[in-house]
C-alpha cells in the first residue's frame, strides 16, 4: 500500500531482457535502507526488490505489468519516480495507492498557470472500464506515475492536474512533455463503490 507522496526519483542504471520479464537495475539515495522482498513503486507501480548490489538495487517486471504500464518505455538514465511502501503509523499524506496500473495515459497538453504547470492527459476510454470505477471525477484523486494528484475538468477520456514547483522539482513530472506516456492508477474507493453499484 502506497500514499502517492514521492520520496525522490530513482536513476535507471541497467535493463536486462529475461524472455517475457524485464530486469531494471537503478540507484537512488536510500537503497541502503532496502532489502529483499521489500516492496517499491516505480512510476506508480509496485515491484519487489529481488536483489541489492551497493548502491544499486534490481526489481522485476512481469509482461502484464508491461503490457499495462510505461516501465517498457524506460532508457537507462532515465528517473523514476519512486515511493516505498506506507506506514500504518503516521498520517496518509496522498490518498490510498495499491501501486497497480491500470493503463497509460499520453500528456496532451501542458498550460503555464503563473508558477504552476497545468497537465493534460488523454487516455483510451472504455465503456466496460469506465463501468468498473476506470473513470476521473472532478476534485477526485487520480495516480499518475505514482503521484497521488486531484483531477480538474475531467472529460469521458481526459483530464487536468496542477503541478506545483515542488512537485516539477522533485518528481520526473519535469521530463514529461506533450506525447509523453505516463502511467494510471485510478481511485480504489472508486472501483469499489462501481462494483457495488454493479451488485446491485
Amino acid at each position: 500500500m502506497f500514499s502517492g507522496i514521492i520520496e525522490e526519483f530513482a536513476t535507471v542504471k541497467a535493463i536486462h531482457k529475461d524472455r517475457e520479464n524485464i530486469d531494471f537495475t537503478l540507484t537512488c539515495s536510500f537503497v541502503s535502507e532496502l532489502s529483499i522482498d521489500q516492496s517499491v513503486a516505480h512510476n506508480g507501480v509496485c515491484l519487489t526488490v529481488v536483489s541489492i548490489d551497493d548502491n544499486t538495487y534490481t526489481v522485476t517486471a512481469m509482461k502484464e505489468t508491461l503490457e499495462r504500464s510505461n516501465l517498457g518505455l524506460l532508457k537507462v538514465g532515465d528517473k523514476v519516480n519512486v515511493e516505498r511502501s506506507m506506514l500504518m503509523n503516521g498520517r496518509l499524506d496522498g490518498h490510498i495507492v495499491q501501486g497497480h496500473v491500470d493503463m497509460t495515459a499520453r500528456c496532451t497538453a501542458m498550460e503555464d498557470a503563473d508558477g504552476s504547470t497545468y497537465f493534460t492527459f488523454q487516455y483510451d476510454y472504455n465503456r466496460e472500464m469506465a463501468r468498473h470505477g476506470y473513470f476521473t471525477v472532478d476534485k477526485g484523486s487520480v495516480t499518475v506515475n505514482g503521484v497521488s494528484l486531484t483531477v480538474c475538468r475531467p472529460t469521458l477520456d481526459t483530464f487536468q492536474v496542477a503541478i506545483i514547483p515542488y512537485t516539477m522539482e522533485h518528481t520526473n513530472f519535469q521530463d514529461i512533455r506533450v506525447g509523453t506516456i505516463v502511467n494510471l492508477e485510478f481511485d480504489i474507493l472508486g472501483k469499489y463503490i462501481a462494483r457495488l453499484q454493479e451488485l446491485r
